[in-house]
């Protein structure tokens, strides 16, 4: 198997734990969304000490990538908080697509924060995104109608806005894995005082939905990261959205939940702009490549 197919392989892999990571989420049942985000966390707090410790990594931060970590850290919460609340309140496919917005949004914030050229296909693509989820969320004036999208939306731009602080965290040479660790500890000191607050009583079968929910949200994340060892984001990124699908299908044999046309069509948008984006990285990759050999 070459090194791509690995890396499409374990990319699929990520989007049925993703995707599963949502499923349970709604399984546990009419939880707080702090407590469940707080098992989210919890389990990949541990998994990256795990890491740690195995490599016999130190936990030494330098002060000059510390204020971007809380950054990293504090627009990841937020997302993850987003993401789990409209997973909770709208159909679950929904949820999983308005959360990729997130590269379209880091594109953004790298204009903004890192300087970083935007072209206008990237401004087009951008509009394209918003425009998508704005299908899946249909604005109305009845706000609780609308409000688990807008939501959602938010959490997909929170995603973005981390992204690119870890973007500028790996261009400083911060150990990918140290980013992990202190995000998901900042994250559950955070989320600790509102989960204890809203505290519900949980059944053992919601115990067991909510650990499913933290080890496929780890799944997920260790299948993605060795995803993009094996090879670059231009060639592999479009795979990311097997995980709407599998979301969709799981939705509606679980749940009994058909997105509805609207929602298809921004479905539609925002994968083509994606595609898009997809095939100008792969036909830079290639220029890239050849003015290197030459």
């Amino acid at each position: 198997m070459t090194s791509k197919n690995k890396g499409i392989l374990f990319i699929l892999m990520a989007g049925v734990g993703f995707a599963s990571m949502t499923i349970f989420s709604r399984l546990s049942g009419d939880l707080p969304t702090m407590q469940k985000a707080l098992f989210r966390n919890l389990f990949a707090a541990l998994i990256a000490l795990f890491m740690l410790l195995k490599n016999k990594k130190d936990f030494h931060y330098e002060k000059k990538h510390i204020p971007t970590l809380f950054i990293r850290s504090l627009c990841g919460t937020c997302g993850i908080i987003c993401n789990f609340y409209a997973v909770d309140h709208m159909i679950v496919s929904d949820a999983n697509i308005l959360n990729k917005v997130s590269p379209f949004a880091a594109v953004l914030f790298s204009l903004l924060f890192l300087s970083e050229k935007i072209s206008f296909r990237q401004i087009c693509t951008l509009i394209g995104a918003f425009l998508g989820a704005l299908l899946v969320i249909r604005p109305s004036f009845q706000f609780e109608d609308f409000a688990p999208g807008c939501i959602g939306l938010l959490g997909g731009i929170m995603a973005g806005a981390a992204y690119t602080a870890v973007r500028y965290l790996g261009k400083q040479k911060c150990d990918s894995m140290k980013i992990v660790f202190f995000f998901s500890v900042f994250s559950c000191v955070v989320i600790l005082p509102g989960a204890l607050y809203q505290f519900k009583p949980m059944s053992y079968i919601q115990v067991v939905f909510l650990i499913l929910c933290g080890t496929s949200a780890a799944l997920g994340q260790i299948c993605i990261t060795t995803a993009y060892k094996y090879a670059p984001a231009s060639e592999i990124s479009i795979y990311d959205y097997f995980q709407i699908l599998v979301a969709a299908i799981l939705g509606f044999f679980i749940f009994g939940q058909t997105p509805d046309k609207l929602s298809f069509v921004g479905y539609f948008i925002i994968f083509c702009m994606s595609f898009l984006n997809w095939i100008h990285g792969k036909k830079s990759l290639q220029e890239s490549e050849i003015a290197r050999k030459s």
